[in-house]
């Protein structure tokens, strides 16, 4: 946190209190005054800075981040639909499949899903699906 050249607590405090409160991780806020010829006052200041980052997060597209890791899943045919079904109930997403001799996934799958992956797969194809956790 820094006010860099503006009067005490009038430029980081401000912007550091909206981060702080935004709800929002990994995000850091620069923003750049140039001089205009007008003195806004401490009061103008504090409102100037932080009210830009809050226009920032208006405009901010945010997405929840999940811990993921890469898992490869090798079925026959026959396991597909259940399969796919076991995959949508765990948000896991689809990277690539292979429809070969077998069927070859490579998901990304939440790390607190794996466990349950693996065995809604093992009753689902009777033992016969090979999960491959790769990270």
């Amino acid at each position: 946190m820094s006010d860099d050249g503006e009067p005490h607590g009038t430029a980081g405090r401000p912007m550091l209190t909206v981060l702080l409160h935004s709800g929002v991780g990994e995000v850091v806020a620069v923003v750049t005054r140039y001089y205009g010829g007008t003195k806004l006052g401490t009061g103008g200041l504090v409102k100037a800075y932080g009210g830009m980052v809050k226009l920032a997060f208006e405009s901010l597209p945010l997405r929840e981040k999940v811990d993921v890791v890469e898992v490869r899943v090798t079925i026959d045919y026959a396991s597909v639909t259940v399969a796919q079904q076991q995959f949508d109930a765990i948000r896991a997403e689809i990277m690539d499949e292979k429809y070969e001799a077998n069927v070859q996934y490579r998901l990304l799958v939440p790390r607190t899903e794996i466990t349950a992956l693996i065995s809604a797969l093992a009753d689902a194809t009777r033992g016969a699906a090979v999960v491959e956790v790769t990270q």
